[in-house]
Parts: C-alpha cells; sequence; structure tokens
C-alpha cells in the first residue's frame, strides 16, 4: 500500500493547489508522489528539494522538473501562465535571506504571479532602502523576508501602505538564535497591522499573498457576501437612512 495520500481537491476548496514538502521524504516516497501526480495530470510544486535528493530522483522525474538550487523547489508538470504582474514585491534585507526570498517568488511564480524581487535593501545600509521605496511602495502586497535583528519588517511596516507579509530567517550569529530573534522582533514590532510568518517559510508567505490576492479578485467580481443586518444598520437607522422595522 502506498505511504502517500495526496490532496487535489485543495486547490478547489482554498485556492491553493497541493504541494510537496521534499525535506525528510526517501528518494522512493517523492518518486512515488510524482507518479501519482504524473498519472493525474497535476503539476506540483515540490519545496525543499535540494540538489542532491534531485540528482537521486528517477530520470523520467528528473526531466519533467524545473528545479531552482537556490530556493530547493521545483515545477514538476507543465508551468502555468503568467496571470499577474507588478501586485507583489518581495524585499530581503540581505543576500544570506535570498534562498528564502526565492522560495516565496517561485511559490507565487508556480500560481502563475510574477512578483518584483528587490536584495540586499537591509537597514544597516538605510539607504539601500530608501533608494528602492518607491517600486515597493508601488505594489499592494510586500513580502519582507529578513534575519538577524529583522528590523526591516519594522521600517517597511511604517512606510508601506499595503499588505506586508513578513519573513524572519535563520540567518545570523548566536543570538540569533537560528531566527528566533527575528520572529520575535517582528512579532513584538510597533508597526501596526504586518503580518509574520514561520522561520525560513518562504513557501507560507507566498501562499499568504495568492490568499490575499484571490479575496481581492472575487470583491472586485462582486462575489463577496452580502451584509449581515448587523452591518448594514447603525444605531437603529439603516445605511440608506430610512428607519428600520
Amino acid at each position: 500500500m502506498s505511504e502517500v495520500v495526496l490532496d487535489f481537491a485543495r486547490e478547489d476548496r482554498i485556492g491553493l493547489a497541493e504541494a510537496v514538502f521534499c525535506a525528510g521524504k526517501s528518494i522512493a516516497q517523492i518518486d512515488d508522489i510524482l507518479d501519482i501526480a504524473g498519472a493525474a495530470g497535476r503539476p506540483m510544486l515540490l519545496t525543499r528539494l535540494d540538489a542532491s535528493a534531485f540528482e537521486r530522483l528517477a530520470d523520467r522525474h528528473r526531466g519533467a522538473i524545473d528545479h531552482c538550487a537556490v530556493s530547493r523547489t521545483g515545477f514538476f508538470g507543465v508551468e502555468q501562465p503568467v496571470r499577474s504582474r507588478g501586485e507583489v514585491a518581495i524585499v530581503a534585507a540581505g543576500t544570506s535571506d535570498v534562498p528564502v526570498a526565492r522560495e516565496a517568488e517561485r511559490t507565487l511564480r508556480f500560481s502563475g504571479v510574477e512578483a518584483g524581487f528587490i536584495a540586499d535593501v537591509g537597514v544597516a545600509g538605510l539607504w539601500r532602502l530608501t533608494a528602492r521605496l518607491e517600486n515597493i511602495r508601488s505594489h499592494p502586497i510586500v513580502i519582507a523576508v529578513a534575519g538577524m535583528d529583522a528590523a526591516l519588517a519594522s521600517v517597511l511596516g511604517g512606510l508601506v501602505p499595503g499588505t506586508l507579509i513578513c519573513v524572519p530567517t535563520s540567518v545570523g550569529y548566536g543570538a540569533a538564535e537560528a531566527g528566533r530573534t527575528a520572529l520575535n522582533a517582528m512579532l513584538a514590532s510597533c508597526a501596526p497591522g504586518i503580518s509574520v510568518c514561520n522561520i525560513d517559510n518562504g513557501y507560507g508567505a507566498g501562499c499568504a499573498a495568492l490568499r490575499v490576492l484571490s479575496a481581492a479578485r472575487r470583491l472586485q467580481a462582486g462575489s463577496s457576501p452580502e451584509p449581515r443586518q448587523s452591518d448594514a444598520d447603525v444605531g437603529g437607522a439603516s445605511v440608506s437612512g430610512k428607519p428600520t422595522r
């Protein structure tokens, strides 16, 4: 009996396709997953697929995967066409944060969203960030990726009007505690309304951005739910000004 049960109905339920976290899985298990996905004609996003694991996959699968060694991601099957540009910016504080930032970028690209990518604009050289600020502000969604003290999150949180999704990374010396300091700094930020993902979770940040985009499109299409009575009525009078009954 196969050890694999794939969730192909996930996209219909929540708008996000099934993805496979490859770390901790055997090569045989990953090959089994790809056989099932291939038989069903389903493209698949593979995360945490490092170069050594990719090289050990069956030949029939390696040839069908667009692999990125930096982000440790793979696109299996047909690549989605680009359907969105200019809605998301990914901002990495340092070059060492790029692998996590690229994971977010590839997660978005797998779903047809091409993100802008801005790297090495950490606050230790604040001029690097201010020189790119207008470009960053032009995107309604910004993913901020930073390790060490993660100050980038609070700085952007005070300057950027759109949705800000923050990802702490495990980059840094001893007191950075493999990303815990960055995580706590982002969670404790005084910048209001920012969202924070888990340490090194570029995939989660990409999915959060996809949820925001999906919700915005539903609203634009007029498919939002009808307001409840409590939403429409204020202080005994309806929003239209006519008295309630």
